[in-house]
């Protein structure tokens, strides 16, 4: 029996995420497996990957075989590391205590990498924040210009209007005044 180490798929259209198994090689992909190793999820960013690497090491030293995708995922947290480690120390070519501290070392750089692609992320989540609440500062800005605008000239189209009226009602009273006959005073 041929035993392959996968990925079942799982999670709806377009927003799939995997269980990694142990399955016969015959078995389809959502069907029967052997052993659940964890899952992985590319959905988040930087992908999360859960996995028993003890259980992916055991299952690859008995010769179950990784598909192209799960090997990747295998070298990724390591667990190739340690098998390609282990068969260095059955050799005899280094130490059980010098493998450690390779597989220390790696561990180590690898967690470096994650968290500065985790606050790289941030940062630019922020940076976009702060760029977009400039953006949105600076239309609102011009709105308010636009609007100081638009009052300003409704106030002032309002001025000479009343000016308008004024100068129009000016000659009115005048000539109302002339109208009417000076009274002479009583003899």
């Amino acid at each position: 029996m041929a035993v392959k180490i996968r990925l079942q798929r799982h999670g709806k259209k377009n927003f799939a995420f995997f269980h990694i198994v142990v399955a016969d090689s015959r078995a389809p992909r959502d069907g029967k497996f052997i052993e659940q190793l964890g899952s992985y999820n590319p959905n988040t960013n930087p992908a999360t990957i859960i996995l028993d690497g003890e259980k992916a090491l055991a299952w690859l030293k008995v010769g179950a075989q990784p598909t192209l995708t799960a090997r990747r995922i295998l070298s990724y947290e390591g667990v190739m590391l340690r098998k390609h480690l282990a068969e260095g120390v059955a050799k005899g070519a280094l130490t059980q205590a010098e493998a450690d501290a390779k597989f220390a070392a790696w561990k180590a750089q690898r967690d470096e990498k994650i968290a500065a692609k985790k606050t790289g992320i941030k940062n630019d989540e922020i940076a976009k924040a702060k760029a977009a609440k400039a953006a949105e500062a600076q239309v609102n800005e011009a709105r308010a210009k636009a609007i100081a605008a638009k009052k300003a000239e409704a106030e002032e189209a309002a001025r000479k209007a009343a000016e308008e009226a004024a100068a129009a009602a000016a000659p009115a009273e005048e000539a109302a005044e002339a109208e009417t006959p000076a009274e002479t005073p009583a003899e």
